[in-house]
């Protein structure tokens, strides 16, 4: 993690095992405070990572509905343990995070989805030739400076 630029925009999402609970508990930071279930150890465990790399979970940064939420659902349980990270400064660029309901990745995860927003910066085009001369917005007073400039140099 200390490794990867500042300048670089970071995303991971993994099956991280842990409940981190719809209470943020002091880790408001990182926490959205839209969880599901309640707090474990590993959920803890990962709630100090994030905390410790300047991260935050955007699963739990949006509110949704109880199947939006859930991405491991068995015959026994349904439990939220699949997480997305995003560094702490580029929050704005997630729009929304959710699990996708009918879809299974694997055997009995569903697929959770990031909205995400960048913009590219255009690159200028660089001038061929001669410059460009815009008339459009040359006025009548305009005009007369111009011609006192040129008989003043000579042209």
């Amino acid at each position: 993690m200390r490794s990867i630029p500042p300048a670089e925009r970071l995303f991971i999402g993994v099956d991280f095992n842990g409940h981190i609970g719809f209470i943020a508990c002091g880790y408001d930071e990182v926490h959205g405070g839209f969880g599901f279930g309640d707090m474990n150890v590993g959920g803890t465990s990962l709630l100090d990572f994030a905390r410790e790399f300047e991260l935050v979970i955007a699963n739990s940064s949006f509110p949704n509905r109880g199947e939006h939420l859930v991405t491991f659902q068995s015959t026994l349980a349904k439990t939220h343990i699949d997480y997305l990270l995003l560094r702490r400064y580029d929050r704005g660029l997630c729009k929304d995070c959710k699990v996708i309901p009918g879809k299974s990745l694997a055997t009995q995860h569903r697929l959770l989805l990031m909205d995400v927003g960048i913009m590219m910066k255009r690159k200028k085009r660089t001038a061929r030739g001669r410059p460009r001369i815009r008339w459009g917005a040359l006025t009548k007073d305009k005009a007369q400076e111009l011609k006192g400039r040129l008989l003043v140099v000579g042209s």
